[in-house]
């Protein structure tokens, strides 16, 4: 796999590197370790301050949602690695704003660990905080374990309402509220049909036959619930709706939000047959879908391979998803 690389050792700081220099209005580095971005504002006095992170190789997720109306904050580990608790704190103590700061990141172990170890410090300091699991991928555990699910692309969701709900001035106490709301009510999984390369070693994070797919895969290459002859576009989304339905107990007159996500290296265009066909069956279930999101939201280096992430709404979520949001990846006003 040919890879736009220097020296893999430098890949992510270079890449941070070329963030900051492209879109300093938005974002900016707090202090010497530029494994912290912050939106350029921070901190916004009297309002929640929002720390995600998790490792790279998933923009736009996690460091990509930093802005107005979204994340105030992201500690950035190497690629599919957690931060530091020292970085996790660090950007706390960045974006604190007098009242207190959310964390809101993916259930990955080592994240949960670090950021954990940073709330500890945040507390020494005198800043409250929160703490929200993005665990939306219905592949990695059955409902009855639902809290132990991984996050996926559906977290996107979280951000896009805790930040507003901040930007609103919302308490810490209401805006940890609504990301959980969100994440209740929220079911992703995803296809996998050819593995990333991780730039350090030049190897592929796991391996899928020729002509095969890989049904519920992780965004690391976690294995998923099926393996087989690759579908069609319509069967792949075709079980892959049938599953989120079932899961959030969708029914008919049910309003949604949906995203079709692509992993990295599936075209803009399969995105959209795919759309087609999750458009097709939710309409035959008489349920509404309110706002639809398409494009690359939550990716896994070049991996080929698409998500499929659902929002059951009511008139207090679309509101939230509606306000106006800027960052350098994602722009709604």
């Amino acid at each position: 796999m040919k890879k736009i690389i220097n020296k893999p050792e430098n890949f992510v700081d270079e890449m941070i590197e070329g963030i900051l220099l492209a879109h300093p209005d938005k974002v900016k580095t707090p202090g010497d370790d530029r494994r912290i971005l912050v939106r350029a504002d921070a901190p916004v006095a009297g309002k929640v301050g929002i720390v995600t992170g998790g490792g790279s190789g998933h923009l736009p997720l996690f460091k990509g949602y930093v802005g107005r109306g979204l994340a105030s904050g992201v500690a950035i580990g190497n690629v599919f690695s957690s931060p530091s608790s020292q970085q996790c704190f660090e950007a706390t103590k960045a974006v604190d704003g007098g009242r207190g700061v959310l964390y809101l990141y993916g259930n990955y172990g080592g994240d949960v660990f670090n950021f954990d170890l940073a709330a500890d410090l945040a507390e020494l300091e005198d800043i409250e905080t929160r703490t929200v699991l993005g665990r939306d991928d219905v592949a990695s555990q059955p409902k009855e374990r639902k809290h132990e699910r991984r996050g996926v692309a559906g977290i996107f969701f979280a951000y896009k309402a805790a930040g507003a709900a901040a930007e609103r001035g919302d308490s810490l106490e209401e805006v940890a509220a609504v990301a959980e709301d969100i994440v209740e009510h929220t079911a992703t999984m995803g296809i996998g049909l050819s593995p990333t390369i991780l730039p350090t070693t030049g190897e592929p994070s796991f391996d899928v036959p020729d002509g095969e797919m890989e049904v519920g895969i992780g965004i690391h290459g976690e294995p998923g619930i099926h393996r087989g002859p690759l579908e069609t576009a319509d069967e792949i989304t075709e079980r892959i709706v049938s599953a989120l339905v079932a899961d959030l107990e969708i029914t008919e007159g049910d309003r949604v939000a949906v995203l079709v996500n692509g992993l990295g290296a599936t075209p803009l265009e399969e995105l959209y047959v795919m759309y087609r066909r999750v458009h097709q069956m939710l309409a035959d279930r008489d349920v509404t879908i309110e706002r639809k999101y398409v494009g690359e939201f939550a990716t896994s280096l070049e991996m080929a391979g698409a998500s499929i992430s659902l929002l059951v709404l009511n008139d207090a979520r679309l509101a939230l998803l509606d306000a106006p949001a800027a960052s350098p990846f994602f722009q709604e006003v």
